[in-house]
């Protein structure tokens, strides 16, 4: 008995050192971080995870018992893993194995628009486990990776995106006419390189559909529905009815008149439209500058560090040794806060440059 107790003895502080060790490195990677954010914890828990099995492997490795039953035991650990796996394929390891190939594919970025299934929003964070959107009524709705691998995901390019509004008009008002006033309602809403398409000859009506390039996405909102407005006061301006041919009403009308609003039609403010873009996704706008800011501080810091290390003759070493340094300041103030999206802008310090 006791001579079984003296060769478990370094397998016991083997493992006891293994905790040790593994609860240092979470405490490092995790814990004394509480206010990071799933973007920032993704890959310390893939280190924390990998530390875990290599740990265990470790264990089975030391443990004082014999080759065949040591490769017994790490033949069930397998199948043990292997189980989890299986059993575990719509819950927790499939949701971490598909924000894995999301970060290898990558079919958007904190900021995007994105469309998955019947959700709508911009990506304000991005998880080990779930993919976090904001709606135009601001809440957050966080997805399952497994949801957004499973369901078709629509991006819109960061570029721009061609915005539509489609509408049925009677076959009295010239295609021609309505053609060249959509056009007109989408230059004036700001649009680029309009166009309009006839969709369908219906049976009481014709469909039209007038679409423009938006450079600038982040307004997709407000300027879709700056759109709608436009048309809506370029046609009646000029006399053009917007009404189901079917339409019934009880009160009784004069020859050729026509039911339009008689208020004069007024420009449409694009001040509230910029205030409601960011209203509704300042998480998620926060999220893209920072994301943004970091790249580029990045790439200035990969620059420097090519230069100080070559070193030219005639460089200021020192000077762009400052530099670097600054840099690198402003890169670290920004990921300590960079999940703490409710910080104002001010709180981050600035750099020299």
């Amino acid at each position: 008995m006791l001579e079984s107790l003296i060769s478990f003895a370094p397998f016991a502080g083997i493992v006891a050192a293994l905790i040790g060790i593994l609860w240092a490195a979470q405490w490092l990677l995790i814990s004394r971080y509480p206010d990071f954010g799933n973007e920032r914890k993704f890959p310390r828990q893939l280190i924390m995870l990998g530390l875990t099995l290599l740990g265990v492997l470790v264990s089975i490795l030391v443990l004082p018992v014999s080759e065949s039953s040591r490769n017994q035991l790490i033949g069930l650990i397998g199948i043990v893993i292997s189980g989890v796996l299986a059993f575990s394929s719509t819950t927790i390891i499939s949701n971490l194995m598909a924000g894995v190939l999301l970060r290898m594919t990558k079919p958007f970025k904190l900021g995007d628009f994105i469309r998955i299934g019947e959700h709508f929003g911009r990506v304000s964070e991005r998880g080990l486990f779930d993919t976090e959107i904001q709606t135009e009524t601001r809440e957050l709705i966080a997805l399952p990776n497994t949801y957004c691998i499973n369901n078709p995901v629509t991006t819109i390019r960061s570029s721009g995106t061609i915005i539509s509004a489609s509408l049925s008009l009677g076959y009295d008002a010239d295609h021609t006419q309505v053609e060249s006033l959509l056009l007109e309602a989408a230059r004036t809403c700001g649009l680029e390189e309009p166009f309009v398409h006839i969709m369908d000859l219906g049976n009481f009506s014709v469909t039209y559909r007038v679409s423009g390039f938006l450079e600038e996405s982040k307004r997709l909102i407000s300027v879709r529905s700056s759109l709608y407005g436009c048309v809506l006061d370029t046609l009646h301006s000029k006399g053009i009815e917007i009404m189901s041919p079917s339409f019934m009403t009880q009160r009784q009308l004069r020859d050729g008149e026509k039911l339009i609003p008689s208020v004069p039609v007024v420009a449409v403010s694009e001040s509230p439209a910029s205030s409601a873009e960011k209203l509704a996704f300042d998480k998620a706008e926060r999220a893209e500058e920072i994301e943004n800011e970091k790249q580029l501080l990045k790439d200035e810091i990969e620059r420097l560090e090519q230069t100080v290390k070559q070193g030219p003759e005639g460089t200021d070493t020192k000077a762009l040794q400052d530099t670097l340094d600054r840099k690198r300041d402003r890169l670290k103030a920004i990921e300590t806060v960079v999940d703490e999206l409710e910080i104002s802008r001010n709180d981050i310090p600035e750099a020299g440059s």
